[in-house]
């Protein structure tokens, strides 16, 4: 049983959101410890809360500014999200979670089949970068992302709509932290085809197969173990901030998918841990 968080304000409601102990003491060792002011020898906001705060705006999709004051100020809360987005704290744990899950289900560390696929989101009036995607009629952003057998998240990445899926494989399956070499064979749809396939194979030594719905079929079908990257999509959408592309920036939106991911290893990993 999930024991529940530890207060740092006593006074402070709690949210669904919040971090149990049991997922804090997951969360602790991957998460940099807050840079120390020689005049404050002692940290004004503890990780626990500035995490909290991240977490909150990410499952509600609420703005910074918009923060409950029950959490560190807005401005501390965000200037901690984006230097932890800089230095790369949640791609790190997103590959460690990963690594124990798969263990924890009794597989390899790391897998050798990936399945690829894309997800074009509307875009808000924040600006930065976005296009159209003409077959999805989706004025955006498109979300290419790289998933093993269970559909755990290998890596992301985050374009203008108006880029082809078969360039966003090659974006995505090379951003991989350590390379797509590990990976015996890549499963994609059928809009993954072309010259640009073909060299990604020819330089990696990566095969991507198209697997197709079963003949006859009409209508949506599910394919055969391509269809967890599919899932995948379905559980980074439970946050809201993920319902749109909120953000200014990419890095940013690849951030919180990234979140999104550790958030629900972390969960899955406490609910084994001993009572």
């Amino acid at each position: 049983m999930c024991r529940l968080p530890a207060m740092i304000n006593p006074t402070r409601r709690l949210y669904p959101s919040d971090m149990t102990d049991d997922e804090w003491a997951i969360w602790e060792p991957v998460l940099p410890a807050v840079p120390l002011h020689p005049n404050f020898p002692e940290p004004k906001y503890s990780r626990r809360e500035l995490l909290n705060g991240v977490l909150y705006r990410m499952r509600t999709g609420c703005q910074w500014r918009h923060l409950p004051h029950t959490f560190p100020p807005w401005q501390s809360t965000a200037s901690h999200f984006y230097r932890w987005r800089n230095s790369g704290v949640f791609e790190r744990a997103r590959d460690k979670m990963r690594r124990s899950e798969r263990q924890a289900q009794g597989r390899h560390a790391e897998p050798t089949l990936g399945v690829v696929d894309s997800q074009s989101v509307k875009a808000t009036e924040v600006g930065g970068e976005k296009g159209f995607d003409a077959g999805k009629k989706v004025k955006g952003r498109k979300r290419h992302i790289l998933v093993d057998c269970l559909g755990l998240l290998l890596a992301v990445t985050v374009t203008a709509a108006s880029v082809q899926d078969r360039d966003g494989l090659v974006a995505v399956a090379e951003k991989r932290s350590s390379t797509p070499i590990g990976l015996k064979k890549i499963l994609v749809d059928s809009a993954y085809n072309g010259d640009v396939i073909a060299q990604f194979t020819g330089r990696t030594g990566v095969p991507v197969e198209i697997t197709k719905p079963p003949e006859g079929s009409k209508g949506f079908s599910v394919v055969r173990i391509r269809w967890v990257v599919e899932r995948t999509f379905g559980w980074l959408n439970r946050e809201r901030l993920l319902s749109k592309s909120y953000e200014r920036t990419i890095e940013s939106e690849e951030a919180w998918i990234n979140l999104a991911t550790v958030r629900m290893l972390v969960r899955r990993a406490s609910r084994r841990l001993p009572v």
